[in-house]
């Protein structure tokens, strides 16, 4: 089972409309609502293309009630633990510019923390972890820390999609995969990343501290993998781009719907640019045949590395 973490989920309200003008009404016809979240987007896409998942996180009020009655009307597993602080919404305008407005993240007790603990730290080693999305601050950063060190002591392997000082502290447990794009990569070395052989030096560094495999998403110059025995380029598939917050999480769904099935990072890379693209030609998650739709125009070729 691959479970997903989502600290801070929340519904996405999202409208596009031809422009949008501060300060004045604005209407429009097209309107969305989907549960959001990183991690939230890693199970739906991983769902849609055959793998069970259970997403796990914190929710509460009507708003978390929307997202467990979605979830389980797609056949996610929904385990999250109830808060009183109502899930957030966060607002998504898509115009001739994009806004957003986010709402907060959720004022997590003890008591919430210690029940998503000892649900995560009894996952055993046929199970899968995606920590992925904003962690909240009133968790400390030792707590994420403990239940990943749990996770790689009982052999589970866990990726994690979070990025600033939380992904810099956590990638210290020694993940399986990270997804950085290329301004979080370079944040974790207080570099520049100019070009794929900038993402590829400083993505072979964190190889060699122990992390398996490093995905750098580079928007449409595609991606580059790197890990122990490969260093790989992805060219990504020409579309227009209209979900670029979902590609990403899809990137990682794909990525781990490949391998867990043939256990083949090449495959599994090829499949998750696939995976990613096909989310940002559409306005919700990409499906199976969206996916396997762009599958032969995803170029692989393999880095000689000196």
């Amino acid at each position: 089972m691959i479970y997903t973490c989502t600290m801070t989920p929340s519904i996405d309200y999202t409208t596009y409309l031809p422009a949008f003008q501060s300060g004045t009404l604005n209407r429009t016809s097209e309107v969305y609502y989907y549960p959001g979240g990183k991690g939230i987007n890693v199970s739906r896409v991983l769902q849609r293309l055959g793998i069970e998942t259970t997403a796990t996180g914190f929710a509460g009020g009507f708003t978390g009630d929307y997202v467990m009655d979605f979830l389980k009307q797609e056949g996610v597993h929904a385990d999250f633990i109830a808060t009183k602080d109502i899930t957030r919404i966060n607002v998504k305008i898509k115009a001739d510019t994009e806004t957003e407005l986010n709402g907060p993240g959720p004022n997590i007790t003890e008591d919430q923390l210690a029940q998503l603990t000892a649900k995560l730290q009894s996952l055993t080693k046929k199970d899968w972890l995606v920590l992925a999305g904003s962690l909240p601050n009133s968790i400390k950063i030792e707590d994420y820390r403990r239940i990943l060190a749990t996770c790689r002591e009982n052999n589970v392997p866990f990726v994690l999609d979070t990025s600033g000082p939380a992904l810099k502290e956590l990638i210290k447990e020694k993940p399986f995969l990270i997804k950085p794009n290329e301004h979080e990569l370079g944040e974790l070395f207080n570099v520049t990343i100019n070009s794929k052989q900038d993402a590829i030096i400083y993505a072979k560094k964190l190889v060699e501290s122990g992390i398996q495999n490093v995905i750098v998403s580079m928007g449409g110059e595609g991606a580059i993998l790197v890990s122990a025995n490969h260093v790989l380029t992805a060219s990504a598939p020409k579309g227009k781009a209209i979900n670029t917050v979902g590609a990403g999480d899809s990137l990682v769904s794909g990525f781990l719907a490949s391998y867990v099935t043939n256990n083949d990072t090449m495959a599994a890379f090829k499949y998750g640019v696939a995976t990613g693209s096909a989310t940002a030609f559409t306005t919700d998650l990409c499906t199976k045949e969206d996916v396997e739709r762009l599958l032969n125009e995803v170029k692989i070729e393999t880095v000689e590395w000196m």
